[in-house]
């Protein structure tokens, strides 16, 4: 059986500066899902999401937009927008898992109405004819919120339903639940995609075996944290090439260049680098030491120090190895 991976879109981090970089210098990733679009009640495409989706930002890689909406109007609209840009499919988010998102009735707050995601889906399919897929989580509050979504999901022709086996209600806390995903797996004609804590080669081996007619599979967390891993899943191998660190030293310089440009003054890029080193520092030898040096960093020329710093320092313990 052949094997894809899919990106999961994590908002202000797998922007297309991001995206663009990651395939140039990883690999692995068949098809990248873009962050979703939100228009908070006005039918006004937002300049960053135009930036995100022009299609001179995505010339080398497969990009489907998303969309976060508890709206039918509002899905249409962006369903049109992104269907003017040449995109043929939207995905529909009903997995986020933040309160702020939750308590507007969207995301993965939204799963509890099946009603609610019908009328959508109903105005969506007869409005448009874009191919629509679906991000959900289990449900919010238990897991047999997304049981009671299938009858009304099925009645449509998706793409795919890619869940992630947690509740919204854990966040990223806790263990997923492999259990309640494998009752999914009967209960619903759709494609189903897996996502959830695929953040080594081991894990994911685990999960293709727990799984065996599941073929693709969604990386979020883990792809920012070893940027190596999806194309090490896919050469099936826990080595890591023997210039790791190099290449991972020129793809930082990449987007840190691009996001300085981006962003004006040092507060906002040495805020938007340690969001990132949240996660690179995870793959680290010591992750608590590598996040506090880049946190300590007091300016660009601070930070570029301790970044050396902490790849020098990476080089050493591998050739320990």
């Amino acid at each position: 059986m052949s094997l894809t991976l899919l990106s999961s879109p994590l908002q202000g981090f797998t922007d297309f500066r991001f995206r663009n970089a990651f395939n140039h210098y990883f690999g692995g990733i068949d098809t990248f899902y873009a962050p979703y679009i939100r228009l908070h009640g006005k039918l006004k495409i937002k300049q960053s999401y135009q930036n995100d989706l022009s299609p001179e930002n995505n010339t080398t890689l497969e990009v489907i937009p998303q969309v976060m909406t508890n709206d039918a109007d509002e899905f249409i609209f962006v369903a049109k927008y992104v269907q003017s840009l040449g995109y043929k499919e939207l995905n529909w988010n009903l997995g986020c898992p933040y309160p702020m998102v939750t308590k507007s009735g969207m995301g993965s707050g939204l799963i509890c109405n099946p009603i609610k995601i019908n009328g959508i889906l109903h105005r969506a399919h007869n409005e448009t004819d874009i191919l629509v897929s679906m991000k959900m989580r289990m449900g919010y509050e238990n897991a047999e919120e997304i049981l009671d979504t299938f009858p009304i999901l099925d009645q449509y022709p998706l793409k795919n339903i890619a869940i992630h086996a947690r509740i919204g209600k854990q966040l990223y806390k806790g263990p997923v639940d492999l259990d309640a995903f494998e009752k999914c797996i009967g209960s619903t004609k759709h494609k189903l995609y897996y996502n959830g804590d695929i953040t080594s080669v081991s894990a994911f081996t685990a999960i293709k075996e727990r799984f065996p007619s599941i073929d693709h599979f969604m990386i979020g967390r883990g792809l920012i944290a070893d940027p190596f891993l999806p194309s090490m899943i896919k050469n099936n191998t826990t080595e890591y090439p023997k210039d790791r660190w190099a290449i991972f030293s020129e793809f930082h310089d990449t987007i840190y260049q691009q996001y300085d440009a981006y962003l004006s003054g040092p507060t906002p890029i040495k805020m938007k680098m340690l969001g990132f080193w949240e996660y690179f520092s995870q793959t680290t030898a010591n992750p608590h030491k590598t996040y506090k040096a880049i946190k300590k960093a007091s300016n660009p020329i601070k930070y570029r120090a301790a970044v050396n710093q902490i790849i020098n320092t990476e080089m050493k313990v591998n050739r320990t190895y």
